[in-house]
C-alpha cells in the first residue's frame, strides 16, 4: 500500500442538512420553485454523478434546465458550507494528521467541481492531502476518476475509503482494495476492510 484515497460525503463529513437548507432556500428565493429538500433526500442522492442527481431532483425540466438548476443549488451550498463547516466525523483531524506522516492522502468524489476545495477551505485540512479529483473535474464515473488520479499521481497500490455500495463497486472496477466506513451513508456486506470510526484507520494501517 502506497497511499490512501478518501470519499468525501459520509466518509469525512456529513453536509446533508446544510446542503438541503441551501438548496431549498436557493430554489424558493432565486428560482421561485416551491420545493422542500430534506437532509434525508440529500443523503439518498449523494454519491451519484451530478447529471443523475439533476435528473432525479428536477424531473419536470429538460436536461439543460436540470443542470442549470443544480448548478445554482451547488453554488448556494458552497457558500453555505464556507459560512458554516459541516459536522466532521469524530477524531478526523487527528486521524488524517497521523496517516499523512506515513502515506500521501487523496480525495476522489462524484461531486461537482469546487466542492472538495470548499471542504478543504472550510476545515483547513488542505495540508493533509496531496491531491484530489472529482466527477466535475473529469466528467468520468468514479472508477475512471480513481484511475486518472492514480495515473496522475503515480500511485501503484492505493486503498480507497468510502461508505456506499457504489464506492465498493467503483473500487472493484478500478482494482483498488476497499475500506468500508460503516458510520457513513450506505451498507457494504463484504468489504475488504471495515472501520467503525475514522481513527480505526490508524490501527489498520499504522
Amino acid at each position: 500500500m502506497d497511499s490512501i484515497i478518501f470519499d468525501l460525503d459520509g466518509t469525512l463529513w456529513n453536509s446533508t442538512d446544510i446542503v438541503a437548507d441551501a438548496w431549498t432556500e436557493y430554489l424558493n428565493k432565486n428560482e421561485h420553485i416551491n420545493m422542500n429538500i430534506t437532509g434525508e433526500r440529500i443523503r439518498s442522492l449523494f454519491g451519484r454523478p451530478m447529471p443523475q442527481i439533476a435528473e432525479m431532483v428536477f424531473t419536470d425540466y429538460d436536461k439543460e434546465e436540470q443542470l442549470r438548476l443544480l448548478d445554482g443549488c451547488c453554488q448556494a451550498e458552497h457558500r453555505a458550507l464556507l459560512r458554516k463547516c459541516a459536522p466532521l466525523y469524530p477524531e478526523l483531524e487527528e486521524t488524517l494528521k497521523a496517516l499523512a506522516v506515513e502515506y500521501p492522502l487523496y480525495i476522489v468524489s462524484n461531486c461537482q467541481a469546487g466542492y472538495i476545495e470548499v471542504f478543504l477551505k472550510a476545515t483547513g485540512f488542505g495540508r493533509y492531502f496531496s491531491g484530489h479529483l472529482c466527477h466535475g473535474d473529469t466528467g468520468a464515473d468514479k472508477p475512471e476518476t480513481i484511475s486518472i488520479l492514480m495515473k496522475e499521481q503515480h500511485l501503484q497500490s492505493p486503498v480507497y475509503v468510502g461508505d456506499t455500495m457504489g464506492d465498493f463497486l467503483s473500487c472493484r472496477k478500478a482494482g483498488v482494495p476497499f475500506v468500508f466506513a460503516s458510520y457513513g451513508f450506505g451498507d457494504v456486506p463484504e468489504p475488504d476492510y471495515r472501520i467503525e470510526k475514522p481513527a480505526d484507520l490508524i490501527t489498520l494501517f499504522l
